[in-house]
């Protein structure tokens, strides 16, 4: 059993462990909105928690939109949470009316319970570095990529491994691993990416994760931002997919030329967890069926590694 809602779809999501509960924080807009393509710009984070990954309880909402003015009014989208100093911290990417939401731009809110969070500041805390990514205009690409904040801990401190894209190369694979660190959580530097440009338009929803003392990184792309580079080497035509890649260290370097699905069809946004038998499992949203019909809901955990049938 998965998390499927009666009037909300559910798609990407987080998840922070406290003691033996798992927190799931996931972007929701109403099903009465009637087109899926819509949810983007009416997106909020909702909250529930489960001891198990399969039985969910829904809590109250944990963020919504900032005010109108602010540089987050118009949707929440994804993000991550980490614990640091019995304090939780969400950075989550936001977007503005005044650039018609097509600047993405990563902040911050906290928690002392992971049920009450305030935003630090009015500010965002991470953006792109025009010395290395793509801002807006200067390509024919839509946006400005600059979303999806996956932040851990490190020795050298912490880390954050975001979605971006690099200022040069063809513009369908400018898609590259953004990286930004800091000692203290609230003030950011951000350097150059940790992968090359070259197969896809973006890499979504990023994590990396520790498995088995082997660093594994997670990203998702749909079909139709496979760049032709990369199209033109498969043998099979791409499908929208949750991507894994093996790497030496957390730095990389990160092969991306040599991702593979993770996940069988019809799951995106995939995120590796680690269950509480030690057992690493999937848990990612239902994207569509068999039709293609939009579905938004959580998956039930899937096994890690997933094999193709």
């Amino acid at each position: 059993m998965g998390l499927r809602l009666p009037d909300r779809w559910i798609w990407d999501f987080w998840v922070a462990v406290r003691d033996d509960e798992y927190h799931l924080f996931y972007l929701q807009a109403p099903r009465a909105l009637g087109n899926p393509d819509l949810r983007h710009r009416s997106a909020s984070v909702g909250h529930a928690v489960s001891t198990d990954l399969t039985n969910w309880t829904v809590l109250p909402d944990a963020l919504h939109p900032g005010e109108r003015g602010s540089w987050d009014d118009v949707a929440i989208w994804t993000g991550s949470i980490i614990e640091n100093e019995s304090r939780w911290f969400m950075f989550y990417t936001g977007t503005s009316h005044v650039e018609e939401g097509r600047i993405q731009r990563v902040g911050l809110a906290t928690s002392d319970d992971l049920m009450s969070w305030e935003r630090e500041g009015h500010e965002p805390l991470i953006e792109a570095d025009d010395r290395w990514y793509e801002r807006l205009g200067s390509s024919e690409w839509p946006e400005e990529a600059w979303r999806d904040p996956w932040v851990i801990r490190l020795d050298d401190g912490f880390h954050a491994f975001i979605t971006a894209r690099a200022n040069e190369g063809p513009t369908d694979g400018r898609g590259v691993i953004g990286h930004a660190v800091s000692n203290n959580l609230i003030s950011w530097q951000v350097g150059p990416p940790l992968s090359e440009p070259g197969d896809f338009g973006h890499l979504e929803v990023p994590q990396l994760v520790d498995v088995d003392d082997e660093f594994v990184l997670v990203f998702s792309c749909q079909a139709d931002r496979v760049s032709e580079l990369r199209q033109a080497a498969l043998p099979i035509e791409p499908r929208d997919a949750v991507y894994v890649v093996h790497a030496p260290g957390p730095s990389g370097p990160f092969a991306i030329d040599a991702a593979k699905a993770g996940l069988p069809e019809g799951l995106y946004s995939g995120r590796l967890v680690a269950a509480r038998d030690e057992d690493w499992v999937w848990l990612a949203f239902v994207d569509h069926d068999q039709s293609g019909t939009f579905i938004g809901e959580l998956s039930e955990p899937v096994p890690y590694p997933w094999t193709p049938v």
